[in-house]
C-alpha cells in the first residue's frame, strides 16, 4: 500500500475495501482501492456463518475431499509435464471448486478453463502450475526458495492468488473489474490469507506503491509486456506473462529476468488468455 508515513497494517483476517484517497499516487496512476484483511466481530461472523453462500458447499459429490484434488494433481504430474512438487502440493491444498460458479463446480478439478463472468475465465490448473513453476525457477526464487513479493495482474476469481499466497512472502493482486474484485474478496475470505492485498485498478500500470517486486505474473495477454511492469520488477526478479496478437493460438508465455545490466527474455509454451485492457470499471 502507499507509504503515507504511518505504520502499515498487518495482514489481519477479514477482507475490506480501503480507498487510497488522500494518498499520493504515482504520476499517471488512476485512483484505485485496495482490499485488506481485518478481524471479524462476533456479530459480523454470525452473519457470515448464516450466509448460505458460505455455509452450503457447492453442488457436486465429494468436492471437499482431498482425494479429488489429489487426483487432479496426479493427472497434472502424469499428463502435462508439470513437475514442480512445491506447486503441485499447494494446488492439492487449495479448493478450486470454491472459486467457480456452483453450477460448474463438478468441472473444477478437470484441466480446463471455466467462465467466471464478465467475459473472463479461471485458467486451467496446468497453466497456473506452469506459470508459478516458472516463477520458482527464477534466479532469486532459486536462491531463497520463495517467489518473494509478488504482483499478480488480473485477480479474476482469486484462485491463482490463493495459490501464490502459499509460495510468496506478500502478494498484491490487481483487478480492473470491480465485480470480479468483490467476488474474489468473498472467495478468499474463508481462507483469510494474511499476506494478500487485493487492488481494484488498472493492471497495465502495475502497482507502483509496493514496487519493486521479485515476481510478476499476468493472467491477461497483450501484444507486449507493458513498460510499467518492467520498471517495477526487481533486479534478480522474474516476470511471466502471455504475449501475442489477438488471434487464437498466437500467444506464448514470455519469461523476463531482470539483471544488473538489463532484461533477459525467453519464450515458452503457447497459451490462450483473455486480452489485457487498460482502465478499470
Amino acid at each position: 500500500m502507499p507509504d503515507d508515513g504511518k505504520a502499515r497494517p498487518r495482514f489481519p483476517a477479514r477482507l475490506e475495501s480501503v480507498s487510497p484517497t488522500g494518498r499520493k499516487a504515482a504520476a499517471g496512476l488512476a485512483a484505485s482501492s485496495t482490499a485488506v484483511l481485518r478481524p471479524q466481530s462476533p456479530l459480523r461472523q454470525a452473519h457470515a456463518d448464516a450466509d448460505p453462500r458460505r455455509s452450503i458447499p457447492p453442488a457436486g459429490l465429494g468436492l471437499v475431499s482431498r482425494d479429488v484434488r489429489q487426483r487432479m494433481v496426479d493427472r497434472l504430474r502424469a499428463q502435462t509435464g508439470v513437475h514442480d512438487e512445491r506447486v503441485l502440493a499447494v494446488m492439492g491444498d487449495v479448493e478450486r471448486h470454491r472459486f467457480v460458479d456452483p453450477a460448474l463446480a463438478v468441472q473444477a478439478y478437470e484441466d480446463t478453463s471455466l467462465p467466471i463472468g464478465h467475459g473472463q475465465t479461471i485458467s486451467k490448473p496446468s497453466v497456473v502450475a506452469l506459470m508459478i513453476g516458472l516463477l520458482l525457477q527464477g534466479p532469486q526464487a532459486r536462491a531463497t526458495g520463495s517467489i518473494g513479493r509478488t504482483l499478480e495482474i488480473g485477480t479474476g476469481c482469486g484462485y491463482q492468488a490463493a495459490v501464490l499466497c502459499r509460495l510468496a512472502s506478500d502478494v498484491y493482486s490487481i483487478e480492473r473489474l470491480r465485480a470480479l474484485h468483490d467476488a474474489a474478496r468473498l472467495h478468499l475470505e474463508p481462507a483469510r490469507p494474511r499476506n494478500l492485498r487485493l487492488v481494484h485498478g488498472d493492471g497495465r500500470l502495475g502497482h507502483p506503491p509496493n514496487a519493486p517486486y521479485q515476481s510478476i505474473v499476468s493472467a491477461a495477454g497483450g501484444e507486449d509486456v507493458p513498460a510499467a511492469w518492467l520498471e517495477q520488477l526487481a533486479v534478480g526478479g522474474r516476470l511471466v506473462a502471455p504475449t501475442g496478437g489477438p488471434v487464437e493460438g498466437s500467444q506464448v508465455l514470455v519469461v523476463i529476468d531482470r539483471t544488473e545490466t538489463g532484461y533477459l527474455r525467453t519464450r515458452h509454451d503457447g497459451v490462450h488468455f483473455v486480452p489485457l485492457k487498460s482502465g478499470f470499471a
